[in-house]
């Protein structure tokens, strides 16, 4: 029991393709998130993990929208201070929820930065979350690109927002909602999305009752559609939701 929600998760992940695997995951007292890291060599295994480590502070604490947001600056800062493989200098995604309370109602808080994604299945639906910070997703807000199309796009894996890399300051992107029972929350690096479409991420949800279940076969669906790069998948249920005895107003939606 977290924050008043009783949670059971899964988490699995592989390299696919690639010679090591960049992604790092946490799934535990309420946090649930996944960086995918870049840089070269070591350089985004190194990042991914060191970002992982200092967002985990998070975990059990029912952060504030503002205490997130320092936190993930304070990764953006940890990832900076790592020493550039040549010109490319180490970078991460980050992307997950972790739960907390507002005014009495448990809720989830959404984090983003980057083009790994996170999901709420809810009633059997599956609705993407978070918005992929990517050239091709701000073609496809401006009527450039078609969504159809961004999937093959040559630069589809151009992120515009990242922890590390050029920029000496990154904001997450935050969203804020109760928890309800039933909730399955489901956190990724792009190699999930990049081998399957939503509609087959649904259907294996539905099939799977368990989120250890799910995840794993996700992650061995994705490597069965060919997937080119590391991919890893978080599964989180929340089971039971306990509010607090004093309540609360409905916190909606946030930043």
């Amino acid at each position: 029991m977290v924050g008043g929600v009783r949670l059971r998760s899964g988490v699995a992940t592989d390299q696919a393709a690639r010679e090591t695997n960049e992604d790092t995951a946490w799934a535990a007292d309420g946090l649930f998130v996944v960086a995918d890291g870049m840089g070269g060599h070591e350089a985004g295994e190194v990042a991914s993990r060191l970002a992982v480590e200092v967002v985990a502070t998070l975990a059990g604490t029912g952060p504030t929208l503002d205490d997130v947001t320092h936190v993930v600056r304070e990764a953006h800062r940890r990832v900076r201070e790592l020493p550039a493989e040549g010109e490319r200098r180490p970078g991460t995604t980050l992307t997950g929820v972790v739960v907390t309370e507002h005014a009495g109602v448990p809720c989830w808080v959404v984090l983003n930065v980057g083009d790994s994604r996170t999901y709420r299945m809810v009633g059997g639906m599956l609705e993407q979350l978070t918005r992929d910070h990517s050239e091709v997703a701000e073609l496809v807000e401006q009527g450039l690109v078609a969504v159809e199309d961004a999937p093959r796009h040559p630069r589809r894996h151009v992120v515009t927002r990242v922890l590390g890399g050029a920029s000496s300051n990154v904001d997450p992107e935050l969203r804020m909602f109760p928890v309800s029972a039933g909730d399955r929350m489901v956190v990724c690096s792009d190699g999930l999305t990049d081998a399957l479409p939503d509609a087959r991420v649904q259907a294996v949800l539905r099939a799977e009752r368990h989120p250890g279940a799910a995840a794993d076969r996700l992650v061995r669906e994705a490597l069965a559609a060919g997937a080119q790069d590391n991919v890893t998948v978080v599964v989180v249920d929340a089971l039971g939701v306990t509010p607090s005895p004093a309540g609360g107003r409905d916190p909606g939606m946030a930043r």
